[in-house]
């Protein structure tokens, strides 16, 4: 096999409809744009979300509630999940780094550490942001926090 002969699979690809080509073609006359009208005509678009005079979706549904833009959002780690990793990779230290080489996170995250579970563990654990409980659970284990 090289690049000369490869060719898409069987019944992948179609071929396109070609409007305006003629009578003969079935598809010659209006080209399919119907009789009239500004649909009919060439240059015209109607604006997004137009629906033929209809109240148009966008403003027949009830608006409520308020998006807040500056909302900074974590990805929660519990402790006992914490626990799990250090326990089965033997890890002194839980950063970033090594949350994300293990699938916990994407590079782009920001972490919060949550008290969920037991934490037996004496390790750094270094976040973006802890909770109370999780902080206090850490430091009982022995461990210590770092804020990044």
């Amino acid at each position: 096999m090289n690049l000369s002969n490869l060719r898409p699979a069987a019944g992948s690809t179609k071929t396109r409809k070609r409007i305006g080509r003629g009578q003969g073609s079935g598809r010659g006359g209006t080209s399919t744009r119907g009789h009239k009208g500004a649909g009919s005509r060439s240059g015209n678009s109607t604006k997004i979300g137009f629906e033929g005079g209809q109240m148009p979706l966008q403003r027949r549904v009830p608006k409520f509630g308020f998006k807040n833009h500056n909302r900074v959002e974590y990805v929660g780690i519990n402790l006992d999940v914490l626990q799990g990793l250090v326990e089965k990779h033997n890890l002194t230290s839980v950063d970033f780094e090594a949350l994300r080489v293990h699938g916990l996170v994407s590079k782009n995250d920001l972490i919060k550490i949550l008290g969920r579970g037991e934490f037996t563990a004496k390790v750094e654990v270094k976040a973006h942001a802890f909770s109370a409980s999780a902080q206090k659970a850490i430091e009982a284990a022995g461990g210590s926090i770092v804020k990044l």
